[in-house]
């Protein structure tokens, strides 16, 4: 199978758009692909328990059933270190989520390692 990379740099102002980004790595987890979702701008601030119960995408679903559906079949999410430091988004905020705050180079070597990059 291959490796799919999502980056994902819409915010919470856009539920929708959000909601597809994990919707789309969901179903390619399922599907038996690597799969890197990397958060950076302001959607890293959708790894709060309040802003991911909120998101709800149309026709795009919960933010919150895509994250644990991704999680469960293996999937990789990434926030920028940089991005997250910015918004007060730190391992305190994000609690149980398995999300790894990485540097700009991290996002360099993904971007280089996939089969294909989708950004949202």
């Amino acid at each position: 199978m291959s490796r799919l990379l999502i980056h994902l740099v819409t915010g919470p102002q856009d539920p929708t758009r959000v909601a597809l980004a994990f919707l789309v790595a969901r179903t390619a987890a399922a599907g038996g692909h690597e799969v890197s979702l990397f958060l950076a701008g302001d959607a890293v601030t959708v790894l709060h328990d309040s802003v991911m119960d909120a998101a709800y995408g149309i026709g795009t679903g919960s933010v919150r059933e895509h994250h644990t559906a991704l999680a469960e079949a293996g999937g990789r999410i990434y926030a920028s270190g940089m991005s997250s430091k910015a918004r007060a988004v730190d391992a305190a905020a994000v609690g149980d989520k398995a999300v790894e705050f990485v540097p700009p180079d991290r996002l360099v070597e993904l971007i280089m390692e996939a089969d294909r990059v989708v950004t949202y």
